[in-house]
């Protein structure tokens, strides 16, 4: 009897040890030549993702723990018209399958890291064009010491960190950077190291953080908007080129520094604005219901 309860034990034990076993993944894009441009999607139902710079080989390594079998990546990668075309697709078999909905995944039961996380390392002798559908989650992008062209991120309900580990800005002209988002929070540090023609960033419900502490070191257009929550904007220092419409509604509480000179219209300048400098900061912010808080 003794002998029969200590295997049932151990049965159940090993039982729970396995549904609490992670599939790790692995994979890599080999090329090395013949493309210009890494063009990198990535969709994950539900993460934790983390991008930044490593000194590896190969344009692109990915590492994944991944919670449950029923998860299946899948990893793809070609060159073509010197393009290096490579994506990483990341789905719940058993969800879609049983056509769940999405409130479902957001309420659904799982750790702070969302059962799922993804390490995805990029070399900084390579061109990037990257383009992320994240479902439920959080994400961070270190972008220190990266060439990226554009940067598109969306999301279902998430958190997005964007940053510059070592203050090391992009080397090249980005066309544009997005993120969007229904639910959640954006926050991007040291955003003029982006160093991005068009900034686009939507917030239907969450927070909004932006600092331009130290300047553009060319012109920028950004956008910001927020349907319901709040949005934190950090201006560079005064002597700079700034002009930023505002748009609120009487639901919206606003704070406006003394540096800033209206111009009327709710239109604001800083002190060192010329509608002709090349590195002029033009930003239009929106907020419906919530705060507003310029710096």
């Amino acid at each position: 009897m003794l002998r029969k309860f200590c295997l049932l034990f151990l049965v159940i034990l090993g039982g729970v040890g396995a549904s609490n076993a992670q599939l790790i993944k692995e994979y890599r894009a080999p090329e090395k030549e013949g493309f210009d441009l890494v063009l990198f999607e990535f969709s994950s139902y539900k993460s934790s993702t983390h991008l930044k710079r490593v000194r590896i080989s190969d344009p692109i390594a990915i590492h994944g723990h991944l919670e449950k079998a029923n998860i299946l990546p899948y990893f793809s990668h070609q060159v073509s018209d010197n393009i290096l075309y490579s994506s990483l697709v990341h789905k719940n078999v058993e969800s879609d399958n049983l056509g769940k909905s999405i409130t479902s995944k957001i309420f659904s039961s799982g750790n702070d890291d969302f059962g799922h996380s993804w390490d995805i390392s990029l070399n900084s002798n390579f061109l990037y064009h990257l383009d992320f559908t994240l479902g439920v989650g959080k994400a961070e992008f270190d972008l220190a010491q990266l060439p990226i062209s554009q940067l598109k991120v969306k999301s279902a309900s998430a958190d997005v960190k964007i940053h510059y580990g070592n203050e090391d800005p992009n080397r090249v002209r980005m066309d544009t950077l997005l993120v969007t988002l229904n639910m959640g929070t954006v926050n991007v540090q040291s955003a003029n190291f982006t160093n991005a023609k068009k900034m686009i960033f939507e917030v239907n419900y969450g927070n909004l953080n932006l600092n331009f502490s130290d300047g553009m070191s060319s012109s920028s257009s950004v956008i910001a908007a927020v349907g319901a929550g709040t949005l934190k904007l950090k201006l560079p220092p005064e002597n700079f080129p700034v002009r930023i419409k505002v748009r609120t509604t009487a639901m919206c509480r606003t704070s406006i520094p003394k540096f800033l000179r209206s111009l009327g219209d709710e239109t604001y300048v800083s002190k060192g604005y010329d509608p002709d400098d090349p590195n002029l900061l033009e930003l239009i912010v929106d907020v419906g219901v919530g705060s507003l808080t310029v710096e």
